[in-house]
């Protein structure tokens, strides 16, 4: 996993996070889900509870630290690893808008 604050900085990420309303984006389990935002609160289409804007702020700050020192171990590697309510949606619309890189982040089901 890859973080690009460069790319997005907290102040600036529920500017980001709002220029994506209504996109499509995929969990980690490869779930399609769309969101609105009705003022600090973001409600996907699968669930009817919101994730707040604080939320997203602090799994922003889990990461960055997180990424702290070169050597150190990373220990987020993924939605649960952030151990926050809404953590899949939270690691989805990182990924759509560009602020976490991963090689490959949807499970691929197998035709047999």
């Amino acid at each position: 996993m890859k973080l690009n604050t460069t790319k997005i900085t907290l102040p600036g990420l529920w500017d980001a996070i709002r220029a994506h309303e209504g996109k499509q984006f995929l969990t980690k389990k490869g779930l399609p889900f769309t969101y609105t935002i009705k003022g600090g609160e973001l409600f996907t289409d699968r669930r009817e509870r919101s994730i707040t804007r604080s939320t997203f702020e602090k799994a922003y700050e889990k990461l960055v630290q997180d990424q702290v020192g070169e050597d150190a171990p990373k220990k987020i590697v993924g939605p649960k690893t952030l151990n926050l309510y809404g953590a899949p949606y939270i690691w989805a619309v990182f990924l759509g808008i560009g602020l976490i890189e991963e090689a490959v982040y949807v499970q691929q089901k197998m035709d047999i």
